[in-house]
């Protein structure tokens, strides 16, 4: 039993690199809606731009999509016609170098999918996809103990080899989101209908009540005049303050222009066509200067009666007897 489970490992993994080859070359993965590819961090409610692994981004491309769903056709009919055990090395270090990418993608950009199955291979990277990855890994190790080819392990016995590969099968399915996104393409067309009407009635809304998600303004924002302008002098990335009013969307951003610190406001239009950007510079408001404490208040002055100075003065000021010339007794007031 232990060699029809290391035999139907290399009939497995040659069956999943045809189909991620097929997937590669048939179905273009969608093009994100943000040019500048912003991560799940947010600043005040504002997508900031995260950037992953230098290879991952090689890899994000079209061609790169391709040549990669080339070599992966190559080594699932590699694995199918022939039982060299090189074979079976080179692909455990493609499907080990395949989880390290989809941790990667999972750590860093998991909104971006995985783009194991090319454009089926859309959604969010969770712990489902990096959990195949690992089980996909730890099969191609179990297959370094095969003997045959992928065509020939079904001379194992047809029912054990069919009862082993539908119970992988099937725990593989319950790992794989690209199904549900398989079974939902057949419904696409008729949903992108129904969204070009929605979009053809959108049309005729006021500027002002317009759904304008704030990845569109951005998305104008970095096209425009403006923003080409003024980008190597802001600040941050992240702009200070949002806020909409009628038909824009204002953006505030830190800005240091000939060694002064100022605010740049964007204010981005929200209608349908024919966006445009405007902008405007205000300098930061000075402080003012501290206000001096007020000065404490004299004291109270003491009235003294008139009938008590005559006897304050008399024992203030007594006679001295050793002077030539007697003092007067003070005068009543």
């Amino acid at each position: 039993m232990v060699t029809v489970v290391e035999n139907v490992q290399v009939l497995l993994l040659a069956g999943v690199l045809l189909a991620a080859c097929l997937a590669k070359l048939a179905v273009r993965e969608p093009v994100a809606d943000v040019p500048h590819g912003h991560g799940g961090l947010r600043v005040h409610g504002v997508p900031v731009a995260q950037r992953p692994a230098r290879a991952l981004l090689l890899l994000r491309g079209r061609r790169a999509g391709l040549v990669l769903g080339l070599v992966e056709g190559v080594l699932g009919l590699a694995l199918l016609l022939s039982s060299q055990f090189l074979v079976r090395v080179v692909a455990t270090i493609g499907f080990a170098g395949a989880t390290w990418a989809v941790m990667e993608l999972r750590a860093h950009r998991p909104e971006a999918g995985c783009g194991c199955f090319g454009g089926l291979s859309v959604k969010r990277v969770g712990r489902r996809s990096v959990v195949r990855a690992m089980l996909f890994t730890a099969a191609a190790v179990v297959s370094l103990g095969a003997s045959r080819a992928g065509l020939e392990v079904p001379r194992l016995g047809t029912g054990r080899v069919a009862g082993v590969l539908a119970l992988e099968l099937a725990l593989f399915a319950s790992l794989s989101p690209e199904l549900a996104v398989l079974c939902g393409r057949g419904r696409g067309d008729a949903r992108a209908r129904a969204l070009a009407v929605g979009r053809r009635a959108r049309r005729d809304v006021p500027c002002e009540r317009r759904h304008s998600p704030i990845e569109e303004t951005l998305a104008t924002l970095h096209a425009s005049g403006a923003w080409l302008t003024f980008e190597n002098s802001l600040v941050s990335a992240a702009p200070l303050d949002v806020w909409r009013e009628g038909c824009h969307r204002f953006l505030v951003y830190r800005a240091r222009l000939r060694d002064t610190d100022m605010d740049l406001v964007f204010a981005v239009s929200t209608a349908a066509r024919a966006r445009t950007v405007d902008h405007a510079l205000l300098p930061l408001q000075a402080t003012p200067p501290p206000v001096p404490a007020s000065p404490a208040p004299p004291p109270p002055a003491v009235v003294v009666p008139a009938a008590v100075v005559p006897a304050v003065l008399t024992r203030a000021v007594p006679p001295s007897s050793s002077s030539a010339f007697p003092l007067a007794a003070p005068t009543p007031a």
